[in-house]
């Protein structure tokens, strides 16, 4: 399976970095299947940066190697998915012993979505029918060092604004 990670760098060597902002699923490294998504990330952080240079980063994925690890699956937003996402949104002290989470991205059509919700104008039931609305793209934490080693860096294309 193949993943991508778009960033301002070319990332051969993936690595956990802690974050600065609270992330869905937490501290991690994230990549996703969707090769649009990766570059609309980083088209988006580029022009954050002032950057006129990205990359999207491609690895493969060693999915046999994800059965020794300990993994947690979201195929649909879910209650379960719902408050993992608002635990890690939430609480900066939040943390997971998963190596690997995998689930629906919340991008910028759900953080209006979740808003309401955090707002008292949408209850959890409504929330997860409005998402399942929408065309979500997916995305893969590797939450600890060991889970980096199932993937395996295969090339950097270079986006320019």
């Amino acid at each position: 399976m193949i993943l991508y990670h778009g960033s301002l760098e070319r990332v051969a060597q993936p690595e956990i970095r802690e974050s600065n902002r609270t992330l869905d699923y937490g501290t991690g490294f994230y990549a996703t299947t969707s090769y649009q998504q990766a570059e609309d990330w980083v088209r988006r952080r580029m022009k954050e940066a002032k950057e006129n240079r990205g990359y999207v980063n491609e690895y493969e994925l060693n999915t046999e190697m994800l059965a020794d690890l300990k993994c947690l699956y979201f195929d649909t937003p879910t209650e379960e998915w719902l408050d993992f996402v608002m635990k890690n949104r939430t609480d900066r002290h939040f943390s997971h012993d998963y190596d690997v989470v995998y689930g629906p991205v919340a991008n910028d059509r759900v953080y209006a979505a979740f808003a309401l919700y955090e707002g008292g104008l949408l209850n959890k039931q409504n929330l997860i029918a409005e998402l399942k609305t929408f065309e979500l793209v997916d995305q893969y934490l590797f939450h600890t060092t060991k889970s980096l080693t199932t993937i395996k860096f295969f090339e950097a294309k270079q986006i320019l604004l």
